[in-house]
């Protein structure tokens, strides 16, 4: 409306109630119904372009601006590129990867070996993408021939590594990328750095962490039908196919987020850090970046900013729907809901006890 005269109240719950519906719609349907599913991107980007015009036409001023058209037009390529690029030259050199995997584990002995996987995937995810780690993890998991149980284990681990240091960038993972979109305005300089400089000094040593965890328990070696296998190779159209739909989700979620404005500053900015880091543990069945994009708004505190971006990352691992790199393991190398769920839901209950210790206690 944009006029400067206040909202009727009818105005206000009619653009909750639609927004309630929306935001229900894309926490049901994507988990209950296979085609949404299989196409998220549409489905958000649909659910998105309804909830912007919604708080455009029943909100307290003009949502469908020039600026709003032009970040969801632009934000994404960074992600979008990155995507593209990490994975034609992945797809480049994956056969002699695959032939050094072993070579470079004997040389440098399998615990000592296990950790490198995890800290290196976890830290370069934030520069390559958490996909292409992602696919990286899955061939290496392939080529080692270790039993079945640790090498579930060891891609549980590896996930969560993935998914946490790829927060630190906005090319690491569409999360990251929503972040810095949504926390542009505020009190913080908005710059590549900007997510490292807020939660880096947590999360590099968590990553450190379950890098030694891998080491630890790290299995033996078994016949490679006993162990999990990548289901296939990839052809240049997956990549290109890959990287057009990184970009429409991205669209997706930042239009998500302005949509979802009103609801933000009425009901979620005033509550607590702590609340807020805890309810965000449901990103362990929904996607992370879609939580970010509900939630984070530019005017919250820094302990309300940190308490969201913690929790959805860190809950994003604890379950295969949680994340981008879950999705891809599980569904390349065959792991079952059931699998991952036994080893992920204790570790990501204990890091969450862990983090909120450090984040709200000491």
């Amino acid at each position: 409306m944009g006029t400067g005269f206040p909202v009727p109240i009818y105005f206000e719950d009619m653009l909750s109630i639609t927004l309630g519906s929306i935001f229900t719609f894309i926490l049901v349907l994507p988990l209950s119904v296979k085609k949404v599913e299989e196409n998220i991107e549409v489905f958000l980007l649909a659910m998105a372009v309804i909830a912007v015009t919604a708080s455009h036409k029943l909100g307290p001023e003009a949502v469908w601006t020039p600026a709003l058209i032009e970040s969801a037009l632009l934000e994404p390529i960074k992600l979008t590129l990155a995507t593209f690029v990490f994975g034609v030259i992945f797809r480049m050199i994956r056969p002699v990867l695959r032939t050094k995997i072993v070579s470079w584990e004997e040389a440098i002995g399998p615990r000592l070996f296990a950790a490198l996987v995890i800290f290196s995937l976890g830290v370069l995810s934030s520069i390559i993408t958490a996909i292409i780690a992602a696919l990286i993890l899955c061939e290496i998991i392939s080529a080692l021939s270790l039993d079945k149980k640790y090498e579930t284990i060891l891609t549980v681990l590896a996930c969560f590594s993935i998914g946490m240091g790829a927060a630190l960038t906005p090319i690491g993972e569409p999360l990251s990328a929503i972040a810095m979109a949504k926390l542009s305005g505020g009190a913080n300089t908005v710059d590549f750095l900007l997510l490292m400089k807020l939660v880096g000094i947590y999360i590099i040593p968590g990553v450190l962490l379950i890098a030694a965890l891998g080491a630890i328990l790290r299995g033996v070696k078994v016949s490679s039908r006993e162990s999990l296998t990548e289901d296939c190779t990839e052809s240049f159209r997956t990549v290109n196919t890959r990287a057009v739909k990184v970009y429409f989700f991205v669209t997706a979620l930042i239009l998500l987020g302005r949509g979802f404005k009103p609801v933000i500053d009425a009901y979620i900015a005033p509550m607590s850090a702590g609340f807020l880091y805890w309810i965000n543990m449901s990103s362990a069945i929904l996607d992370n970046a879609t939580l970010a994009a509900a939630e984070l708004s530019p005017q919250m505190s820094m302990p309300q900013i940190k308490g969201i971006l913690m929790g959805v990352v860190i809950a994003g691992g604890m379950l295969i729907p949680g994340n981008i790199p879950n999705i891809i393991a599980a569904s390349k190398l065959r792991i079952s809901s059931r699998s991952w769920a036994i080893i992920g839901l204790p570790l990501g209950l204990l890091l969450m006890g862990f983090y909120y210790c450090i984040l709200f206690i000491i």
